[in-house]
């Protein structure tokens, strides 16, 4: 049986996508990033905004599993010998604890060790996949592409963090290899609200020069409406 397209309300137009051609992708909702006392707040941050993008994307990602549709999760990191971590992103920053440097959470953004995991509230389950990824992009130097080759995807819900930094990057990457990608605003964030602001803008600029630009509420509302057929 198909199933009717999920015409979801957005900037700066309606997006429309097959349902069984789209996927959710959470990016980078680790530890290090997300919760106190990880490589965030190291660097001086608050991590209180990134928290406010938690709920909404867990009740998305509540809601994909129960309709049956394909999560990607991301992960930046590092192999324990930082054979993939370049010198120059080690030394940026000039920075008192660094990239595999002993921090609260293990060692900073290493593969494996516990600030590098997803946090408990949007932790994979089993056959959703991880894809980690050495830089800010989600289809630099993994096998992303593949994996959506795989299951004939073509749209994008985007989620994750930060606004600014690997969600953009994915967004930007994405969008050369002719995805459609659909990026919910309360369900990405950025330690700068303002830096938040004016990604999300850019985004949706020039009739959509990089994708769409919606919230969770519209999406739930859409997949609401394709199960139920009102």
């Amino acid at each position: 049986m198909t199933r009717p397209s999920l015409r979801i309300a957005a900037e700066p137009y309606e997006f429309v996508c097959d349902p069984s051609r789209t996927a959710l992708l959470v990016i980078d909702m680790q530890r290090d990033f997300v919760e106190p006392g990880g490589f965030g707040e190291l660097l001086g941050n608050d991590v209180t905004p990134l928290r406010t993008a938690v709920e909404p994307t867990r009740r998305l990602l509540l809601a994909f599993r129960h309709a049956g549709l394909p999560v990607v999760h991301t992960r930046e990191g590092h192999y324990p010998d930082l054979s993939d971590c370049p010198p120059s992103k080690k030394a940026r920053g000039r920075l008192r604890v660094g990239i595999g440097d002993p921090g609260p959470m293990g060692r900073v953004l290493v593969r494996g060790e516990y600030g590098h995991d997803i946090i408990d509230e949007l932790r994979p389950r089993p056959g959703e996949p991880v894809i980690d990824k050495p830089g800010k992009g989600a289809f630099y130097a993994t096998d992303l592409a593949r994996v959506l080759e795989a299951r004939a995807i073509r749209s994008l819900v985007v989620t994750g963090v930060t606004t600014e930094v690997c969600v953009h990057t994915t967004v930007r990457e994405a969008n050369d290899r002719g995805y459609e990608c659909l990026v919910l605003e309360d369900c990405v964030a950025s330690y700068f609200p303002e830096l938040h602001a004016a990604a999300v803008a850019m985004i949706k600029a020039q009739g959509g020069i990089f994708g769409w630009v919606s919230t969770s509420r519209h999406v739930l509302s859409a997949l609401e409406s394709a199960t139920t057929g009102r």
